[in-house]
C-alpha cells in the first residue's frame, strides 16, 4: 500500500470515536499497551503487523497523543540505534542512514486521546515528505540535529565511556529499554558504550511544525 493511498482511507475515518470504528477486544488495554493504537490503525488500513521494513511501500506510519486541539502531548518514537549506533559514531551521511530511511516520507496521524479510550478519536492526517516543499526548512533541520546528536554522542562516549540523552531542536537519541536490558556494543568503540538501548524520537516541536505549516495552509 502507498501513503496516498492510506492517507484516503483515512479521511474516512477521521473525527469518528474509536467506539465506532473498534470493537471492545480491540480497544482492551490500549492505554497501557502505547503502541497498540498503532497497530489497530494498521488493520483498520489493511496493513499487516510486521517488525521489518516500511509500513508502506514509500513510507512509514506515525501515531503520537494529542489533545483536543491537535496540540502534541508526547515525543514520538523513530528507530531504536543498538544496530546503527557505529554509523551514527562515524556521521554517516544523513540520506544514507537507516534514520533517513524511516523519516524520509511519513503518513502523521495525532490521536486524540481526551477521556475513555473509546471517546478517542484520529484528529487529522499529514503526509509530511523530504520532497514536499512545505516541510524543506523541516528537513534541513532534521538534517542538522542528526550531525549534531551524532557528534554528541561520541562527545559523551570520550568524557564519560557511555552515550548519554543528546538533542536537536526537533529530533532527540534517549534510553529505550526494559527489563532485562539491552546494552549497545560499538565494533568501532570495541566497547559496550550503554548500559541498555536507546532510540531516536521527534520532540514535540517537530509535531507542532507540522501543525502550524498546515494552520497555515
Amino acid at each position: 500500500m502507498r501513503i496516498i493511498d492510506a492517507l484516503n482511507k483515512m479521511r474516512t475515518i477521521i473525527n469518528i470515536p474509536f467506539e465506532q470504528l473498534f470493537t471492545d477486544a480491540e480497544l482492551d488495554n490500549i492505554i497501557r499497551a502505547k503502541g497498540k493504537t498503532g497497530q489497530i490503525l494498521e488493520l483498520a488500513l489493511g496493513l499487516k503487523l510486521t517488525s521489518s521494513g516500511l509500513d508502506f511501500e514509500d513510507g512509514e506510519l506515525k501515531t503520537n497523543k494529542c489533545d483536543a486541539s491537535g496540540k502534541p502531548l508526547e515525543t514520538m518514537f523513530i528507530c531504536q540505534i543498538s544496530s546503527i549506533i557505529d554509523e551514527l559514531l562515524e556521521n554517516k551521511r544523513f540520506e544514507a542512514t537507516y534514520l533517513f530511511s524511516k523519516i524520509d516520507r511519513i503518513l502523521y496521524v495525532p490521536v486524540c486521546k481526551v477521556g475513555h479510550p473509546k471517546q478517542w478519536y484520529f484528529y487529522d492526517a499529514y503526509i509530511v515528505g523530504r520532497n514536499n516543499a512545505e516541510y524543506s526548512e523541516v528537513y534541513m533541520q532534521l538534517e542538522n540535529d542528526y550531525y549534531e546528536i551524532c557528534d554528541k554522542l561520541k562527545e559523551h562516549i570520550d568524557n564519560s565511556g557511555s552515550i548519554h540523552t543528546s538533542s536537536g531542536e526537533l529530533m532527540q537519541v534517549r534510553s529505550k529499554d526494559s527489563k532485562p536490558y539491552h546494552p549497545i556494543y560499538s565494533n568501532l568503540m570495541g566497547k559496550y558504550i550503554s548500559n541498555k538501548n536507546h532510540a531516536f524520537y521527534f520532540k514535540k516541536e517537530f509535531m507542532k511544525r507540522i501543525k502550524q505549516i498546515h494552520d497555515y495552509e
